[in-house]
């Protein structure tokens, strides 16, 4: 068998908010090793901590300690243009609330980071209708993203993620804001990114049919991973903060 990159390496992660008699300590002490290509599921109960896990993760936010390492880089001691720009190039993100561009085309929304990565023009048009024809809305290139259904900005939503072919896709509730058969349509579209792109997953989800299809599963409580599934060939690492891992 092929040997296992890892893809990010979270290591003594601890994240605190607030200062005294307010003081929240979101994370602590949090580690965690994912593989190049899995589907990651971060779980728990509101207030748990998996949003802040994954924001950290991603850049969005900073650890009071440890470190994040995405292919061997500490994520959290880059400068800012620095991030940027690494983040713009390996990163990209879903949200339930989609933040799609209403009063734009949905070739200005695909577009945006490609943009914010400073493709060249020429090239754009290109990269966008790839997009748009993998989520099927290649015939809705010029349309206003106003005009679509709830489950068409989600899509669109998607294409924008993964018009820069990113190596990391974090993905917060992204059937959140959707109905069943809507939401089952994007869960079968992000599986299938993964296989055809070969990206990496990262899902916040209360959604425990979504987490039993990814390759792994996190369960977060009180900031401390206190669970970790592993499934099929993927490799993780914890500390003493979590529970030794279990194999299904």
């Amino acid at each position: 068998m092929p040997k296992e990159v890892v893809l990010i390496e979270v290591k003594g992660v601890t994240k605190i908010y607030g200062k005294k008699d307010n003081l929240f300590i979101a994370l602590k002490d949090v580690n965690l090793i994912i593989p190049e290509g899995a589907t990651v599921a971060i779980t728990g109960k509101s207030g748990s901590g998996k949003s802040t896990l994954m924001h950290v993760m991603s850049g969005i936010d900073h650890p009071n300690d440890g470190q994040v390492l995405i292919s061997g880089k500490d994520l959290h001691s880059m400068k800012r243009k620095e991030m940027d720009k690494f983040r713009a190039e390996e990163m990209s993100f879903i949200f339930q609330a989609f933040f799609v561009e209403a009063n734009q085309t949905c070739y200005q929304n695909v577009a945006l980071p490609l943009e914010i990565a400073e493709i060249p023009l020429r090239r754009r048009r290109t990269l966008v209708e790839k997009a748009l024809g993998r989520v099927e809305l290649g015939d809705k290139i010029d349309s206003k993203a106003r005009d679509l259904s709830g489950g068409q900005k989600q899509r669109l939503a998607i294409a924008r993620a993964i018009v820069n072919q990113p190596k990391i896709i974090f993905a917060d509730e992204p059937t959140g804001n959707l109905d069943s058969v809507t939401g089952d349509r994007i869960v079968d579209l992000l599986f299938e990114l993964n296989k055809t792109l070969g990206c990496t997953i990262c899902i916040v989800t209360h959604d425990e049919e979504l987490a039993k299809r990814c390759s792994m599963k996190v369960v977060i409580k009180d900031g401390e991973i206190i669970d970790l599934i592993q499934r099929k060939a993927v490799k993780t690492v914890t500390k003493s903060s979590t529970k030794k891992a279990k194999k299904k």
